[in-house]
């Protein structure tokens, strides 16, 4: 927002220009381009943050043009200096690319660009300009040129063809030597022009088929300059060139492998004709000849059925009809499939048909004939052989004992799962888990029973786990389990935990109560290693660790991380004793009606004031207390809490409005949770008209309707319901009208970037006139400028929560906003 300077006083002029300068701060993070300024009579310079993080030099260092020339490469700095020279004598604006030595020794590229500015004395005084960081720019144009020059001199002939006009777009070197044409010639032609066979109606049936799917695989045939032809397999895909539709292709001479194949079919028939049933019928499918073959096949004499239709033979249960198999014939000359055919006095048969078109002298056809094979027998057998080949496919994959993947399918696995991460940089953990006390049992009471506890151990371990993630046995006790996408150190230890905790409960086997624990080691994804086998040996250590250790536990890779994993159980472990001391704190955000400023209520937002650490924000523990459940004491303790402080200022003669407590799914699961509340309304004195509860959308969307049966039961008693952060969760419409709502809650997510992003806008519109649809009031969260307040209320939206009327505050501070 531009400063006004007749109307703006200095602290609304300093809050504009803070505002610019973040925004252009922003600015330089998103392009990579750092600004500088050297004082040409000093030789110092003043550097933005983005152009000390480009160099790799700290931020605050002293810099001068000697250092900015040292971190040229040799090759740059004459060029640069004189450049810089020009510029100052000339006044022109420069632009050159170079490259710069990081301080990691890292080269990288970047574009400079700068300009003089004089003084009063038309003097050079300064030297203004910009650093930007190409480096992936100038990677990512060298690539296209490698693949371009791949392309050029594959030995295959590669094309690009106009989708519209079917004219050549693009043709490669390989495709010039194969057609003796050059680059010139071939980009005037159709592709008609060397595809001799190629028709339009065949050109319509191509472009038919590329409507269901994007590529097609056949062959053509291309005619070269000097009229010579040749056979080509021919691969078209759909893509957009030169923002057009267009068909790459890619062909390859098959010359050599056609004549092959006919002569194949040339000795393939000689055979055709000497085994099995051959049988030719006339054009409406009477049959005209029937072989020694045929009456052997299917049990009918020469005269019994010569004359008669081939539908004698031919079942109705095939997916063509034989007259849908004569206008297949005609279309495409000849036909290989697999049919139910019908002998005269046994079951029906499954044959291998080969069909072809015979034509008189004119080219028409006249009949067709049939090479049939009786494969019955061949097709029971490759039943047999498919269930043999899954059935050792299992086995080679897959343990026999436990059914879970072995050694080799986890292998594979734990592959692909390195694949994957590193494609979206994600991490995950391997488990290496080894079975305490499991020899004993084994020695003792020998390996049946042995075998029932590795299955026992196998199905507890399953428990813990999710579906995407991989629990193997490697041989033994030994058991592997890949924890894909890895968010935190901290739910990994979760998982460990669990498992240590399910494994050292008594397992009955028969009349024995056997005690199995586990112990752990983990290896990490790509903090320890990117490679398997490393992955897998640091685990196996981590594992020999928790040995040490005293057994019956879990120990990460490293002492660091060790260190790092256990951060989580110390912060439950706080989280419990903040919870029972009463370290928590609850601040107060204002909530206003932008039509009067006045303030109509408020959120009550949870702080946790530890002994030692200071005020820790709810990031930092609410995630925690979600995963282990405390999260429905600290909400009972700020709910207590909020509500006496509301009942004392309506005592005290204020008026806070309504007061919105957030309220967890696991709370409003609880069986006693309406008893809690009203109880704790009740001895407050706390009324239901002073009360909101906010509900997030994705936590009501995971159980609907209870959702809504619970909710009902609350809006019944006058208590008003909210939806928090609408518009981020999986919302179904459908729902959302049937529960007990009176307000939804836009989401900051699309308010922070209004009026610049479009969509945003576009999307609060929306769901503003999705909320007076369903007659529900609107207040949207995170409001921070003036400009975001005037959309709201151009649009219909008036209650406002934000950082442009207010930040969360203490109760003494929301004290004296409601005393003015």
């Amino acid at each position: 927002m531009p400063i006004d300077i007749e109307n703006d006083d200095i602290k609304t002029a300093l809050k504009k220009l803070q505002s610019r300068e973040n925004i252009l701060h922003k600015l330089e993070t998103i392009s990579r381009l750092g600004s500088w300024e050297i004082d040409l009579k000093t030789k110092e310079s003043t550097c933005s943050d983005m152009s000390y993080e480009i160099y790799g030099i700290p931020k605050g260092t002293p810099v001068n043009l000697e250092l900015f020339f040292s971190v040229l490469l040799p090759e740059y700095k004459k060029n640069v200096q004189t450049l810089f020279q020009n510029a100052i004598q000339s006044g022109e604006h420069i632009s050159y690319q170079c490259q710069v030595i990081h301080t990691s020794g890292k080269c990288i590229d970047v574009l400079i660009s700068g300009q003089v500015v004089y003084d009063e004395e038309l003097k050079a005084s300064k030297l203004l300009g910009t650093t930007q960081d190409i480096t992936k720019q100038v990677a990512t144009k060298t690539q296209a040129q490698e693949l371009s020059h791949v392309m050029q001199y594959s030995s295959n002939e590669i094309y690009i063809i106009s989708a519209e006009t079917l004219k050549y777009l693009y043709v490669n070197q390989g495709a010039c030597d194969a057609l003796g044409y050059n680059e010139s010639e071939l980009l005037k032609m159709h592709v008609k022009n060397i595809n001799p066979k190629l028709t339009d109606k065949e050109i319509l049936k191509i472009r038919s088929f590329l409507e269901h799917q994007d590529y097609i695989l056949n062959r053509t045939l291309h005619k070269c300059q000097d009229s010579s032809t040749y056979y080509v397999q021919s691969y078209l895909h759909k893509i957009t060139y030169q923002n057009a539709p267009a068909y790459v292709l890619f062909d390859t001479d098959v010359s050599e492998i056609i004549q092959l194949e006919l002569q194949y079919k040339k000795q393939a028939k000689v055979l055709e004709y000497i085994h099995d049933s051959v049988i030719s019928t006339d054009k409406n499918g009477l049959i005209t000849n029937w072989n020694k073959g045929s009456t052997t096949l299917f049990e009918y004499s020469e005269e019994e059925i010569v004359g008669k239709s081939i539908a004698e033979i031919y079942d109705t249960d095939n997916k063509y009809t034989f007259e849908e198999l004569f206008i297949i014939l005609n279309t495409q000359g000849n036909l290989d499939i697999e049919a139910y055919m019908l002998k005269q006095n046994s079951p029906r048969i499954i044959c291998d048909l080969s069909l072809s078109v015979s034509r008189d002298e004119n080219d028409s056809v006249d009949g067709y004939i049939g090479y049939i094979q009786d494969i019955t027998a061949q097709k029971k057998t490759e039943k047999l052989l498919k269930q043999q080949t899954e059935l050792l496919q299992k086995q080679a994959h897959y343990d026999i004992l436990t059914g879970l993947p072995n050694r080799a399918l986890f292998k594979d696995r734990l592959s692909q799962a390195i694949i994957s991460s590193k494609r979206n940089n994600a991490k995950f953990a391997l488990f290496f888990i080894d079975l305490d006390q499991f020899k004993q049992i084994n020695d003792s009471l020998g390996h049946h029973i042995g075998d029932e506890v590795l299955i026992q151990a196998a199905k507890r371990l399953n428990s813990v786990i999710r579906e995407e993630d991989t629990l193997a046995r490697l041989g033994g006790d030994e058991f592997t389990i890949i924890l894909k996408d890895l968010q935190s150190m901290q739910s990994t230890s979760m998982v460990a935990k669990k498992i240590v905790d399910i494994m050292k409960e008594p397992i009955q086997i028969r009349t024995h109560s056997l005690y199995v624990t586990a112990s752990i080691g983990i290896s990490i994804y790509p903090q320890n290693a990117t490679s398997d086998d490393n992955l897998i040996k640091f685990a196996d250590v981590a594992m020999y660790k928790a040995k040490d250790a005293g057994r019956n536990n879990f120990q990460f890779y490293s002492a660091d991380m060790t260190s790092q994993a256990f951060e989580g159980i110390v912060l439950e472990s706080s989280l419990c004793l903040a919870i029972k001391e009463e370290q928590f704190l609850v601040y107060y955000q204002p909530q206003y009606d932008t039509k009067t400023d006045k303030i109509i209520g408020m959120e009550a937002l949870v702080r946790w004031n530890h002994p030692t650490m200071g005020l820790i924000p709810p990031l930092n523990f609410i995630p925690l207390a979600e995963e282990t459940g405390l999260i429905i004491e600290i909400d009972r303790l700020v709910m207590s809490i909020a509500m006496k402080q509301f009942s004392l200022w309506y005592k005290q003669g204020f008026n806070p409005g309504v007061l919105s407590l957030n309220l967890a799914m696991k709370q409003l699961n609880e069986e006693n949770f309406l008893t809690i509340l009203l109880d704790t309304m009740k001895t407050i004195a706390f009324k239901t008209e002073w009360l909101e509860l906010e509900v997030t959308e994705g936590q009501v969307m995971k159980n609907p309707e209870s959702s809504i049966l619970k909710l009902n039961q609350i809006h019944d008693l006058g208590i008003e319901i909210a939806i928090d952060d609408f518009g981020t969760g999986y919302s179904s419409l459908s729902y959302l009208k049937k529960l007990p709502l009176d307000k939804i809650k836009i989401d900051c997510a699309f308010i922070k970037d209004i009026p610049e992003d479009e969509d945003d806008m576009a999307i609060t519109k929306a769901i503003i006139a999705l909320g007076k649809s369903l007659n529900l009031k609107l207040i949207a969260e995170g409001v921070e400028t003036q400009e975001q307040k005037n959309f709201l209320m151009q649009n219909g939206c008036e209650l406002v929560q934000g950082y442009l009327y207010s930040p969360p505050l203490p109760a003494e501070e929301i004290q004296k906003v409601l005393q003015n």
